[in-house]
């Protein structure tokens, strides 16, 4: 796709100017795909796409070599490179494509016309075509209908679409939900009906549709997309409930979905860590190496994964300090007790780097009817203290235990640690109270 852009009217002006050269040339040129649909919908596009006539040889002749890459050649692919705040368009040549034997890709492609063309796309909102010339909408699949109605549907057959790529069953389900559409009845049974297919899919791009939908606006909604159309058993068998039988499970599911509707930072990780902290079952450690398992299968960055998994154990050990399960009545035993803790137990919560997605998850799950609204309010109050407060400077470091005359290793690390407890809750607060501390240690021998 192309390069995403922090400028959107200048990488509009791009993708004009080049329907302008390509039309300079004598070849048919239009705008093509969701650019044209999030225009119609009074959205501003993440990016362009150009449908031409030009066959890729013809594309670089147009644009030249420099500005060109045929990455996707083989496809009818040219990527044109604008300027560094317009990003990059992909300009293809109207095709046809062959029998997809991979679930990904067409065996081949044969250059055709933009009705031809339209026909192979997914759905009838994303194969519209617009000249940004002139205004006028091309239009062969009804795409416009199903705009104004709301509605996401495959063209032709879903059956056809779904089996060229299984990916389009997620892509459906983001678009209903982030548009606020309605699944067309026989798109929809379609997707029942081969959900499983989704798993021949890798993980990294079953990631990456993940990730778009839990980050947009209705993501509440696209989870419960997921879990009508069965492909929340197949991307997320962990955590979905694993018949539409279950009442109890599939109500958790449906209350997760909110909480993570209500997220004021939504990403992938606080949607994780919120699902699997509802998971059914009562040992933490349970919860956790599920969790494991599943951002192993994604193939989740390290980064994600470990914020994934440390807002999963944080919330269970800030929510349930004394035993787990979710409370009665609103609320988990303990929560309200957590500013009376040690500070040295709950500075490193707070001091931690996604400690905002922390706050996020907290205050969300007190909204949705889990943990507690004063828990959440507190440790979001603390946020705004300084960060000098919230994390000071260690009183020593470890070369100067060293030159005290402390054994390097493990006696080391554990008297670093003994120091951090006792300068978080105050009872040393300068150099020379831990050099005494740790001078009185030594002395006695410990």
């Amino acid at each position: 796709m192309p390069t995403r852009v922090s400028d959107p009217i200048r990488a509009r002006q791009f993708a004009v100017e080049a329907v302008g050269r390509l039309r300079e040339a004598h070849f048919d040129a239009l705008f093509a795909g969701g650019c044209v649909r999030d225009e119609l919908l009074g959205r501003v596009p993440a990016d362009y796409d150009v449908a031409t006539s030009a066959k890729p040889d013809e594309v670089r002749g147009v644009f030249g070599h420099r500005r060109t890459l045929a990455v996707g050649a083989a496809f009818g692919v040219i990527t044109v490179i604008g300027p560094l705040d317009a990003g990059q368009v992909e300009v293809t040549t109207f095709r046809t494509d062959a029998a997809y034997t991979d679930g990904r890709h067409p065996a081949g492609v044969t250059f055709s016309t933009p009705q031809e063309d339209a026909q192979r796309r997914d759905f009838t909102i994303n194969g519209l075509f617009l000249d940004p010339l002139s205004g006028e909408v091309h239009d062969y699949v009804h795409g416009r209908d199903d705009l104004a109605e709301g509605i996401v549907r495959a063209i032709g057959s879903p059956a056809l679409r779904f089996g060229e790529d299984h990916l389009r069953m997620l892509r459906a389900v983001r678009f209903a939900a982030g548009f606020g559409f309605v699944l067309e009845r026989e798109t929809f049974a379609a997707i029942q009906k081969m959900s499983h297919l989704v798993m021949a899919v890798s993980p990294e791009r079953i990631a990456a549709e993940l990730r778009a939908m839990v980050s947009r606006s209705g993501r509440g909604r696209a989870l419960e997309l997921l879990e009508e159309t069965g492909l929340a058993r197949e991307v997320l068998p962990e955590v979905a409930p694993a018949d539409r039988d279950g009442a109890s499970p599939l109500a958790t599911w449906r209350q997760s979905a909110q909480i993570i509707q209500a997220l004021h930072t939504p990403d992938l990780a606080s949607a994780l860590a919120v699902l699997f902290c509802a998971a059914n079952c009562e040992a933490k450690g349970v919860r956790r190496a599920s969790l494991q398992r599943a951002v192993a299968r994604l193939r989740l960055s390290n980064r994600e994964s470990q914020t994934a998994c440390w807002l999963l154990a944080t919330v269970e050990a800030i929510e349930t300090p004394e035993k787990t399960g979710e409370a009665q009545a609103g609320g988990l035993a303990g929560t309200t007790e957590i500013a009376g803790r040690p500070w040295s137990q709950v500075q490193p919560w707070l001091a931690h780097p996604d400690a905002v997605l922390l706050a996020d998850v907290l205050r969300a799950r007190a909204d949705g009817g889990r943990g507690s609204a004063q828990t959440a309010a507190w440790v979001s109050q603390q946020l705004t203290r300084s960060q000098d407060d919230l994390n000071p400077p260690p009183l020593l470091t470890g070369n100067d235990l060293l030159a005290m005359g402390v054994p390097a290793g493990r006696p080391i690390g554990a008297m670093l640690a003994s120091l951090r407890r006792l300068q978080l809750d105050r009872e040393i607060q300068t150099r020379n109270e831990a050099m005494e501390h740790v001078e009185l240690l030594r002395k006695s021998g410990q």
